[in-house]
Order: C-alpha cells, then structure tokens, then sequence
C-alpha cells in the first residue's frame, strides 16, 4: 500500500504544506498549498511574533490540520525554521498549534535545515559529481550548502534572510545606491564562511533553491509565454544575462511596478529586492555564471527521508 506523507515547511513568510503519496520517485501530489502567513512581519530582528502575525499562522495551521485529515495522511512532519527558532514566543505558538490541531512542530537548527535542502535539491536530480553550491534564501535565514551528488563538503545558514534585510537597509523605494553598498559591506562580512568554503572546493554552479528564484524563472519566462506554468518545472537553467536584467529591472523598480507585476506573488513583492541583491552578490563575489533553480527545497528533503 501506498504512503501518505503531509510534509510542512513552516518558514518567516510562508508556510508550505505539501500532502503526496507513493514514492520519492514516483509519487501523486494530492494536495500542495502555500499561503504567506508573513510570520516575521514586524517582529523578524526584534525576536517575537507579533499578535497579527501569530493570528494568522494558527490559522493557516489550523486550515493545514483539516486538509491532513480529509486526505488520511499515514506520516505527518512540520518543520518550523528561522523565525520560530528565534522568536522569544515561538514555544507558545507550537503548544497552541498543538492544543488545537494536534500537529507537533519540530523546530530544527540551521545545520539540520541545510542538510534537509542538499536532501531535497537531490532528488530533483539536478545535482552532479562536479561542486555546486546550493543557496536558499528564506526570510529570516539564508542557507548555503557546497556538494555534489556524491554528498556534502560543507553547509551553513546565516541569519540574513530576505525579511531580516529588507527591515535593516530597504528603508526606502526604489532601494537607494548607499543603502546597496551597505547591504554589500555587511555580506561581505557576513559570509566569510562561505568565501573560505568555496576558496578549497571551487563551485561551477549555483543552485538556487525554489522562493525567489522561482519568481526570478518567471520573470524571464512568462513575458515569453503566456502559458508558462512554474508547476511544470522541477530544475530551470537560466540566461545569465536574461537573470541579470531582470533582477537589475527589480532592484531599480518600485514598489507598484513590483506589485503590479503578474510574475511576483503578492508576498514577495518587496522580498525580491533583497533577493535579487543576495543572488547578484555572490554570483560576482564568488564568480559563478552557470544558475540553476530548483523547485525543490526542505520539504522535499522532508519527503525523501519519509519515502526513501
């Protein structure tokens, strides 16, 4: 008989349920829902979940519970990262989510959410026996795991998620020169880790794991097909220059050109800045010119361990 697995990634904008059943190759998706509960707004680098905020994650996953038990999932896992990990509050909200839906949130490290993300870009088949460095840029964390299908060599997750950026140097919009040239110097800073990683194991790709690179896919994308559908797609090679341009276009652009934009989904609007910001960085700091996006991420590695 088959496994029904539900899998939620429970991350600082949105929370990710993911309901299949079969196999890690081979499986039915049943139900895939992603709603931006925006669990960092307001609170994200003052280390608690605002009452809104706090409001709309029980019920989204309060929504998730009635989805499980409608499909008679065997295996149920939510994993909670960045913002529940760090929010003085967090404690309460996994004992609410408890009382009301019976779901036990696992907060896990960010060493464990690297490996989970290495898991999951595997078995999306687009990893080699050649280094590639896989970056996930999440609202409250940013993680960067350096492997090959042969496993990893190193991981690390800094706290320098979109969310977290966007509240210390987007202050203004269009995000002004100064505040990029900050935002540089503190990544610099930042990730010295990885430049150390990278300088002993050279990396011939990077690996952007789905959230803002699969906005950036779609930005190249649906311009040129208005039949383009991002669920069809499990790994993108990007134009180099095409993703230059459009994260050069997003980085310049307003806040009501962004939002009116068919291509970015509404809790992203402003995130991408910061992302395209982060991903244009270490593209130039690190050199690499071969982008890959993935539409799998932690929930996947989530899966892979469930189904394997």
């Amino acid at each position: 008989m088959n496994k029904r697995v539900a899998v939620m990634d429970l991350g600082t904008n949105t929370f990710h349920l993911l309901i299949t059943e079969g196999s890690i190759t081979d499986y039915a998706i049943l139900e895939h829902e992603h709603i931006a509960v925006r669990l960092g707004e307001g609170g994200i680098n003052k280390g608690t979940i605002q009452p809104e905020a706090f409001g709309r994650g029980l019920a989204t996953m309060q929504q998730f519970g009635q989805l499980i038990n409608n499909h008679g999932v065997d295996c149920v896992r939510a994993i909670a990262t960045s913002a529940l990990r760090n929010a003085g509050n967090g404690q309460q909200f996994i004992n609410q989510v408890k009382e009301l839906t019976g779901i036990q949130i696992e907060i896990i490290n960010g060493d464990t959410e690297a490996g989970l993300i290495y898991e999951g870009i595997k078995a999306s088949g687009c990893l080699s026996a050649n280094n590639t460095l896989i970056m996930d840029i999440g609202g409250g964390s940013v993680e960067f795991i350096l492997g090959s299908n042969a496993g990893i060599i190193w991981k690390q997750s800094f706290e320098i998620g979109a969310a977290r950026l966007m509240d210390k140097f987007h202050q203004t919009d269009p995000i002004p020169q100064a505040s990029i040239a900050e935002l540089n110097a503190y990544l610099e800073e930042k990730l010295t880790p990885l430049f150390d990683a990278v300088k002993n194991n050279k990396a011939d790709t990077l690996i952007g794991s789905s959230g803002a690179f699969e906005t950036f896919t779609e930005l190249i994308e649906k311009p040129k097909n208005e039949g383009f559908r991002l669920k069809d797609v499990r790994n993108y090679s990007f134009n180099t220059d095409e993703l230059t341009k459009v994260t050069n276009a997003v980085i310049i652009s307003s806040h009501q050109q962004r939002a009116s934009n068919p291509a970015i989904i509404p809790v992203r609007v402003d995130m991408i800045v910061m992302a395209s910001l982060i991903t244009r960085f270490v593209m130039q700091r690190l050199g690499i010119s071969n982008i890959v996006m993935s539409t799998y991420s932690l929930k996947e590695g989530v899966l892979a361990a469930e189904l394997s």
